[in-house]
């Protein structure tokens, strides 16, 4: 319907994170290379996803080294920080549990967690499970 605004996409209707728990994922740093955002990240992979192995009896679920990538970054904004660039931005963003990530109507990019609330100007992110 034309006009109709919902509101923010949660992360769970985005197809770059099916099959992920991003509630349950953590983040280990931040960078920028070129107009790329690259998020490191500790994924929590759900069993219906192609890479998902059995945790060992010791673990209880199973993480996967993967890279968020926010093609084009345009900005990146800490609750009401007003950094100078992106890439002094990103060395000072901190680390630790995701709370959510939600993509608003005008298409900024919401991460939230323990490290605060970072509102991202970006393409569309990608999603890149990192080698063994």
């Amino acid at each position: 319907m034309k006009g109709d605004k919902s509101g923010p996409t949660d992360w769970r209707q985005l197809r770059e994170f099916s099959a992920v728990d991003l509630d349950k994922s953590f983040i280990l740093s931040w960078h920028v290379d070129a107009e790329m955002l690259m998020i490191d990240v500790d994924l929590h992979l759900t069993p219906e996803h192609p890479f998902y192995e059995k945790p060992r009896p010791e673990e209880q679920v199973l993480f996967q080294p993967a890279i968020i990538e926010f093609p084009f970054c345009e900005q990146i904004k800490v609750d009401s920080d007003t950094a100078s660039s992106v890439s002094e931005t990103a060395e000072r963003l901190g680390h630790g549990a995701i709370e959510g990530l939600r993509r608003h109507e005008d298409g900024r990019y919401e991460i939230s967690g323990v490290f605060g609330t970072v509102f991202i100007v970006a393409e569309r992110p990608l999603l890149r499970l990192k080698g063994p």
